[in-house]
């Protein structure tokens, strides 16, 4: 029970937390920051998960950015608000600042082979954070038109 709150339930809290400090930098308003956070949360939730059950945290970060811009389109036609407040705050828990700072630490300290390995791996997290709320982003968008959802 304890492993399960301290390994999953604190890092999305945290998460949640964070995202909704982000939420009124970028000015999005009322219940939109709760929404921001708990996109946050559950995407932070998705990568936890798919990182013990699958290989690979770039995997994973494609599956909670998917995740995420899934939850994010949703949202934003519930409330009727553009989908980019909601989608870039969600994501910031999944950026890989780490990465891009030991690349850079490697590189100062002429460590080229650690170097390059570190900012190979941070471009490929970052590309699948991008391609995954992209894929989920354009295929809304391409199906939800054909969809006729209660209308004639």
């Amino acid at each position: 029970m304890w492993e399960c709150f301290s390994v999953y339930f604190l890092p999305c809290l945290w998460a949640f937390c964070a995202c909704v400090g982000f939420g009124l930098v970028f000015n999005i308003q009322g219940r939109g920051i709760l929404i921001c956070g708990f996109g946050a949360a559950l995407g932070w939730l998705v990568y936890l998960l798919s990182t013990r059950y699958l290989a690979g945290d770039i995997v994973s970060a494609f599956l909670a950015s998917a995740v995420i811009g899934f939850y994010s389109e949703v949202m934003a036609r519930v409330r009727r608000c553009p989908v980019t407040g909601y989608l870039q705050v969600a994501l910031l828990p999944l950026v890989p600042g780490a990465g891009i700072y030991h690349a850079m630490q490697y590189c100062v300290a002429g460590n080229t082979e650690l170097f390059l390995s570190t900012l190979l791996h941070t471009i490929g997290f970052a590309a699948a954070l991008s391609v995954g709320a992209m894929l989920i982003t354009s295929l809304l968008r391409a199906l939800l038109p054909r969809l006729h959802l209660g209308g004639h």
